[in-house]
């Protein structure tokens, strides 16, 4: 997901583009991640007792490491780290396992849910636009494609979806024929 945190967001659109192929295209990538790892995890609480989601290890490895080595692939410079549940354990992670990872944290002292979560985390940027991902998620995504259609589309914010046949663990996003969301449908609850 792209967050534009300026109200100013059409000055962008004044410097120094240039126009290849579908959408337009900016001089300047995106640099700065928030990633949101500061949920409780409670459907994977019972395999991971001790973690934070984000922290659910998978080939001998930390999730959250799959996220933050494929954004720096595409990129990403920066990263905001929006911590709540077990924070401790994520610091303690980056800070041996990432020693030159240009990042800053924020963390949740009471769940302030996602929206909350990225606007506290937004105090800790200082670009228009921010890309803003999830710590317990990963799918592939082409970012400098979806930035060029954040800019061209001049959003308030795009969401980078993945189709699913299965997905009664997920959300539902509905969109429109023009790829705008018309409603977002929460994962059911489990009992």
């Amino acid at each position: 997901m792209f967050v534009n945190k300026s109200e100013q967001r059409n000055n962008l659109m004044d410097e120094g583009l240039k126009v290849e192929g579908k959408f337009t295209t900016v001089a300047k990538q995106i640099k700065q991640a928030i990633i949101l790892a500061g949920g409780l995890g409670t459907r994977l609480r019972e395999a991971v007792p001790d973690l934070p989601k984000a922290m659910a290890p998978v080939a001998g490895r930390p999730f959250l490491s799959f996220v933050i080595d494929a954004l720096r692939m595409q990129g990403i410079e920066q990263f905001i780290f929006s911590l709540g549940y077990k924070a401790g354990i994520v610091k303690k992670y980056l800070e041996e396992h990432y020693p030159t990872l240009d990042y800053s944290i924020v963390v949740e002292e009471e769940p302030f849910g996602t929206g909350g979560a990225i606007q506290l985390a937004c105090s800790k940027t200082h670009d228009v636009n921010v890309l803003v991902a999830n710590g317990d998620t990963l799918f592939k995504i082409k970012l400098q494609e979806l930035e060029n259609f954040h800019i061209h589309h001049q959003a308030e914010c795009t969401i980078g979806l993945k189709p699913l046949e299965k997905f009664d663990r997920y959300g539902v996003v509905q969109i429109n024929q023009e790829g705008s969301v018309i409603a977002f449908k929460e994962k059911p609850v489990l009992r």
